[in-house]
């Protein structure tokens, strides 16, 4: 599933994959990443900060319904959720990645690195 929706990222996402891999902050993302039931749509592992970007469809109300138990899920487990609206990163990606950047200050790097996330059962870490 991750994968599929690598493959077909929206303009949104692939906008601000670009830009923040741009950045020189030292911030490592990952993009469509399956952890526990849920595809985080880029994640820092080592700051864990996960980024979403939403589209119309979040509007809908059974979807945020969806939206916050995956937010409560994820702050359950020590990661911030920073959720960016397609239109702002499609306008103005250099803002969005402001904010992300910002949500990193403030998020002081997790003792366990990349090496403390939670990928489903049967994945691995590293090669």
């Amino acid at each position: 599933m991750a994968k599929v929706q690598r493959a077909n990222a929206v303009k949104a996402e692939t906008i601000i994959w670009r830009a923040l891999r741009a950045r020189k902050e030292q911030l490592k993302f990952r993009r469509q990443v399956p952890i526990g039931d849920y595809i985080a749509d880029f994640v820092c592992f080592e700051r864990r900060i996960v980024v979403e970007v939403d589209g119309p469809s979040h509007d809908r109300e059974e979807q945020q319904k969806r939206d916050k138990a995956k937010e409560r899920w994820f702050g359950d487990r020590g990661f911030f959720l920073l959720r960016l609206e397609n239109d702002l990163v499609i306008g103005s990606p250099e803002l969005a990645v402001q904010k992300v950047i910002e949500a990193a200050k403030r998020t002081p790097p997790h003792p366990a690195g990349s090496a403390g996330h939670l990928l489903p059962q049967g994945e691995k870490v590293g090669p």
